[in-house]
């Protein structure tokens, strides 16, 4: 039987149009597997958001090529009902043939407000489902129990004990598993009427996965003095004590049941678990419960590094891999790449076995990541910005908290070059600083080439690399379309700040300008990191010792402290991260090059990039992917730059995926943590009417 997507995909045939209006309320044609599958037929999507943005992409890379016949076919996507497709421009109307989905249409049975609640990477268990249990016609609570039962594998009803509960949500939060905040409140009404679990913060550990693993973190202590007692410990603490909790609820968790046990490894090895120290190590090393002790540093950093390889080798993602599934993958990736290239005080570095299983699996990582950037990447710009998939959508996501009160306001801290294991080891050093920092942490992706004058202008601008032509090579131009983006939004430019060149001296005349009672939306630029990685002679070990002894300087602390006493939501991101990179050799191309980096050099004329790349064939001709039709990227082979043979720096502008997957954090104080987090875990409901 045909799937949802195959109803979608019969409309899609070559040579059938040159242009294709679709109207889309549900935003179905922006789902990855959607959009792979259109583009592989030879069809281009572009969602139909800004006039002027969309007219420029339509004249000058479409129709000006349908003049000369040629071009590929365009799909022109609108979030709106059928009846407003009369909104477009004439010429539009006029040449283009009308479509248009709807999830009512695919899942008429069940009720519509819940189904559009779901992230569309879901809807494939719902249509299997509907098509094998057929389950008739369901209002709101009955389509919540069926969307519980068969997408997220959640039976309310079985859940009967603590265990049971604790195996339903380590489930989910290790494996980031997004639930729509409708069914999460379906879940708690149904938990709450089982009395064992009325004294649980449901409210809390049911949606939020911080909370969750700070409940459990909270109570493994109390579960390895039981697992001390029964090993015959004589340190044990008497029951009488009471143990310092946050989170209400039971203090004795069954860690021990099977099903619960088996996640406790990777919890550990991953850190969403700290071990615990105890007197009785000596005994407790010799159990289980070892993975979550503090034993000998040696002994610990060893388990921890073959646990990660291993389980890291487990996770590579699939060719077809929807994009949060590297995210996830990455960030598996950065604590395994922090523990290699940063061994804590008094361990040793890697034996030459664990270095070799090491080195297969970045490469068994590298080739992986590329095929699939080749495959998929191009649909990542028209996805959705909320969640944030590209770091161009982390504007209008941060406009989307901003929100219409005229007290509310955000900031977005870029710390340009900043890889997301160096984002690690800052966090660890700001929470010694300051214990009472919340981190909402997820990842999105930069822009390829990832270049600071590409990756970062699209950060601020909020929009793809090919509407900023005149100033792709340049860096100066942050200011001018970061205001612009937020005059769009109907602020005034007095509302807006923009500040770089930070990361070291004294705060005040930050502080100043931020005490500003206009200022509603500040964006800054941290070079710091940029600054050690362009001066690093030791390679990747020295780059992580440069940015933890940057981190554990006050100043980026306090420039968060300065940012949230005076009432700005504060969000953390890159432009893009970096890698350590052997050379393969220096293109000798004079100035035909427009930019000369040391992982890519970019060319305005095909046949001068295919002179270069004549003599580095192994290097890859990155396709113009949301660029201006004359920047044309060589990206310098694996994990190779064009420098002198033999010579090793650290530096970015490739696609390996700690250069083009990076950090994108919501940072607020404990004590002001508000009712909505930071969710690249709850998609949004897409919004019908007409075009804006």
């Amino acid at each position: 039987m045909s799937s949802w997507r195959d109803r979608i995909l019969r409309e899609f045939t070559s040579k059938v149009s040159r242009l294709t209006l679709v109207a889309d309320p549900d935003g179905l044609l922006l789902e990855e597997g959607i959009l792979a599958a259109i583009q592989e037929q030879g069809f281009e999507v572009i969602p139909f958001e800004d006039h002027v943005a969309f007219r420029y992409a339509y004249e000058s890379k479409f129709r000006s090529q349908w003049d000369e016949g040629k071009g590929v076919a365009l799909v022109v996507v609108l979030p709106c009902e059928s009846r407003h497709l009369n909104q477009l421009p004439y010429d539009l109307l006029q040449v283009g043939r009308r479509l248009s989905f709807s999830l009512g249409e695919i899942f008429p049975h069940l009720s519509y407000p819940i189904v559009a609640a779901l992230d569309r990477g879901d809807l494939d268990p719902l249509d299997e489902a509907q098509r094998r249990y057929a389950p008739g016609l369901l209002g709101d609570n009955a389509t919540k129990d069926f969307i519980l039962r068969h997408v997220f594998e959640i039976a309310p009803e079985l859940i009967k004990e603590p265990k049971d509960l604790l195996r339903v949500l380590l489930r989910r939060h290790y494996r980031m598993q997004r639930v729509p905040p409708v069914l999460d409140e379906r879940f708690i009404e149904l938990l709450k009427q089982n009395d064992k679990f009325k004294d649980w913060p449901l409210e809390s550990i049911v949606p939020d996965r911080d909370a969750f693993f700070a409940f459990l973190q909270e109570r493994w202590p109390a579960f390895v003095e039981r697992i001390a007692a029964q090993a015959g410990g004589t340190h044990v603490r008497q029951r009488t004590q009471p143990y310092d909790l946050t989170f209400n609820g039971p203090v004795d968790l069954p860690f021990d049941d099977g099903d619960v046990r088996v996640y406790l490894d990777n919890l550990f090895a991953e850190r969403l678990l700290q071990p615990t120290s105890h007197e009785d190590a000596g005994i407790l090393r010799k159990t289980w419960v070892g993975v979550g002790i503090h034993t000998d540093p040696a002994e610990d950093r060893a388990r921890r590094l073959n646990t990660l390889i291993e389980s890291v080798r487990s996770c590579i993602p699939a060719p077809d891999a929807r994009h949060e599934s590297w995210l996830r993958f990455a960030r598996q990736w950065a604590e395994l790449t922090i523990l290699v290239h940063r061994p804590l005080e008094g361990t040793s570095i890697m034996d030459p076995t664990t270095r070799d299983r090491f080195s297969d699996l970045r490469s068994r990582i590298d080739a992986a990541f590329t095929a699939w950037l080749v495959k998929r990447y191009s649909g990542l710009s028209t996805l959705p910005a909320i969640p944030p998939a590209m770091v161009h959508h982390i504007p209008r996501y941060v406009a989307h908290h901003l929100g219409s009160s005229s007290k509310s306001k955000v900031a977005l801290v870029v710390v340009d070059g900043l890889a997301l294991d160096q984002w690690i080891i800052l966090r660890d050093a700001l929470k010694l600083q300051r214990s009472s920092l919340c981190f909402r942490e997820a990842a999105v992706f930069a822009w390829i080439p990832t270049v600071t004058s590409i990756s970062r202008q699209a950060a601020f601008s909020a929009k793809p690399p090919i509407l900023f032509p005149a100033s792709i090579h340049r860096t100066d131009n942050d200011s001018a379309l970061w205001t612009q983006f937020w005059v769009g939004q109907r602020l005034s430019q007095d509302e807006v700040l923009y500040l770089k060149r930070l990361g070291d001296g004294d705060l005040q005349d930050v502080a100043e300008l931020l005490s500003d009672p206009r200022i509603r939306v500040s964006g800054l630029v941290i070079e710091k990191v940029d600054r050690i990685m362009h001066g690093m002679e030791l390679g990747m070990a020295g780059m992580h010792n440069q940015v933890h002894q940057w981190a554990c300087q006050p100043y980026l602390g306090n420039l968060l402290k300065v940012l949230h006493d005076h009432g700005f939501l504060v969000f953390l991101t890159s432009d893009h991260g970096n890698i350590e990179a052997e050379g393969c050799g220096r293109p000798t191309e004079g100035a035909v090059a427009d930019a000369r980096g040391e992982r890519v050099r970019i060319y305005s004329d095909t046949l001068l990039r295919d002179r270069v790349h004549a003599r580095f064939r192994d290097a890859l001709k990155w396709e113009p992917v949301g660029l201006p039709q004359d920047c044309l990227p060589l990206i310098a082979p694996g994990r190779a730059a064009f420098v002198p043979r033999g010579e090793r720096v650290v530096s970015h502008g490739g696609i390996c995926i700690e250069e083009v997957i990076v950090p994108f954090v919501q940072i607020e104080e404990a004590s002001a943590i508000r009712a909505v987090p930071l969710q690249l875990d709850q998609p949004s409901t897409p919004q019908k009417g007409g075009i804006s």
